[in-house]
């Protein structure tokens, strides 16, 4: 463990962790188009990987690192995951989707980020707005 962090230290990561980034990055760069600014957290891999590709293009892509990044991500997901542990899973693709996309909802109008054209609603009048 010691040589890993004495490699982290002066930038000179494993190869395959280095390598898989760089595939991630640019099978998202294809699939996605080129970004201005990519935000990550404090990966050696991640931060190596963007540093090669950034040697290679005329303008270089911004990289901003989050140390807590990977926690603010899972904080917005543990609504979804507090009520879908309970269940024992989803039959298919399809009702997972709709489910998820109505939890995600609900949570929405219980944050207060439903709001429309300046007018206060009660969170259930919300709800029902969008049924009508």
């Amino acid at each position: 463990m010691q040589d890993y962090a004495r490699d982290l230290a002066i930038g000179k990561l494993p190869f395959p962790l280095c390598h898989a980034a760089r595939r991630y990055f640019e099978k998202s760069i294809d699939q996605n188009g080129e970004p201005e600014t990519v935000t990550i957290d404090k990966s050696g891999a991640n931060l190596a990987a963007l540093d090669a590709l950034n040697a290679e293009r005329e303008t270089p892509i911004k990289i901003r690192q989050n140390k807590y990044l990977n926690n603010v991500v899972e904080q917005g997901h543990r609504a979804i995951k507090r009520r879908t542990r309970p269940m024992l899973g989803f039959k298919n693709f399809r009702c997972a989707r709709i489910l998820l996309s109505g939890i995600e909802l609900m949570h929405m109008i219980a944050k207060g980020q439903m709001e429309g054209s300046g007018i206060r609603y009660t969170r259930a009048e919300q709800f029902y707005s969008l049924v009508a």
